[in-house]
């Protein structure tokens, strides 16, 4: 009886241990994942030509700006205009003081007085001499070429005196500082009295600086990759931030056709017309230009191309077979990008594309 007991119980413990081992079985067969079969989402590319809007900081600067400094050493003698005041072309701003260029002139219009005397002298004596010749044998050749000489050389000392006059006289004109143009005084760097000079000769700063404010340049420094895109003509819109409310419209007027070699960009400028005086010269704004090829070029999905550490490439179908093209990265569109490369309208590419893909894949046809 005992020996019958202990067979039912071992058959027992071995149908749980069974039982145990085919859960245990289905529960790693449940959590195991079901592997999935790959699809691939393609699609055909075609050429377009979106216009697409960028933003840049600009600034805007005077259309004219000079720095006013005096042309010879001298004294402030009058003061005419300060910081904020308006002017018109030609208009005395400061008159300077050089005694020593007063005695200069005088002197060389005595020196230029008496030149000009011993040449009408000179020449009625020559115009005397001429004449007489005129009867055969009455004066000898050789006093008419002593007359000449003469006549030839005092001539050239009155014109080098008349020169000197004229280049002193000259110098005395500098005294008076006038305005080159219209516009406004935006700085003022000196008081009667003042003693100034040429730049870095008495002056360190410039006395006046005078900025044209009607017209003002709008400078924009556009990116290398973006240079192909920027035509004359184009149009830019800017906000400022001491007037949010507002939007300015201006053209791209001039290109400098070469890149800055500390911002490797191109210097582009927009004339802005500024009548209302609302902006400001040095003003920082927020602009945006809107960057359109010449001809169509080809736009893909971001998640199509693969910028990684194998470079930039994108998986085209070739023959039903995923094949590796490296291209090149242009302008950005949202979820877009453009691209460069050997490629053709009409050629089938991968949608979606990792670092992980890999060539010769076999795409199945739809």
């Amino acid at each position: 009886m005992k020996k019958l007991y202990n067979i039912l119980l071992s058959a027992v413990c071995i149908l749980l241990i069974g039982a145990c081992s085919t859960k245990d079985k289905k529960a790693v067969e449940q959590a195991q994942p079901m592997s999935m079969p790959m699809s691939f989402e393609t699609t055909k590319l075609e050429k377009s030509n979106p216009a697409i809007p960028v933003r840049l900081p600009g600034e805007l600067v005077a259309d004219q700006e000079v720095l006013i400094y005096a042309k010879v050493p001298s004294y402030v003698q009058t003061l005419k205009v300060d910081v904020g005041s308006k002017v018109m072309q030609g208009q005395v701003l400061m008159t300077l003081e050089a005694p020593e260029i007063h005695s200069q002139l005088a002197s060389a219009l005595s020196k230029m007085k008496a030149h000009e005397a011993v040449y009408i002298a000179t020449k009625a004596t020559y115009d005397r001499t001429i004449k007489a010749a005129e009867t055969v044998g009455a004066v000898s050749q050789d006093a008419i070429d002593q007359a000449t000489a003469r006549r030839d050389a005092d001539e050239a000392q009155y014109i080098a005196s008349k020169a000197l006059y004229q280049e002193v006289k000259a110098m005395e004109n500098y005294l008076i500082i006038r305005a080159p143009f219209s516009g406004v005084i935006t700085d003022r760097n000196t008081d009667i009295g003042t003693y100034v000079g040429p730049a870095g000769k008495g002056s360190e700063q410039p006395l006046l600086i005078l900025q044209k404010d009607e017209k003002l340049r709008l400078v924009l420094a556009i990116p290398e990759a973006h240079t192909p895109y920027v035509q004359l003509g184009d149009t830019v819109r800017f906000s400022a931030k001491s007037i949010p409310q507002k939007v300015f419209i201006g053209i791209v007027a001039r290109r400098a056709g070469a890149l800055d070699t500390k911002l490797r960009a191109e210097r582009v400028e927009v004339d802005i017309p500024n009548s209302d005086r609302l902006l400001l010269p040095r003003m920082i704004v927020d602009a945006n230009i809107t960057l359109r090829a010449k001809e169509p070029t080809f736009f893909i999905p971001k998640s199509a191309l693969v910028d990684g550490n194998m470079g930039v490439y994108i998986m085209k179908v070739v023959e039903g077979k995923t094949q590796k093209v490296s291209v090149r990265k242009g302008r950005s569109q949202g979820m877009t990008v453009e691209i460069f490369g050997s490629l053709n309208d009409g050629d089938e590419i991968l949608l979606k594309v990792s670092e992980e893909t890999k060539e010769n894949i076999v795409i199945p046809t739809k």
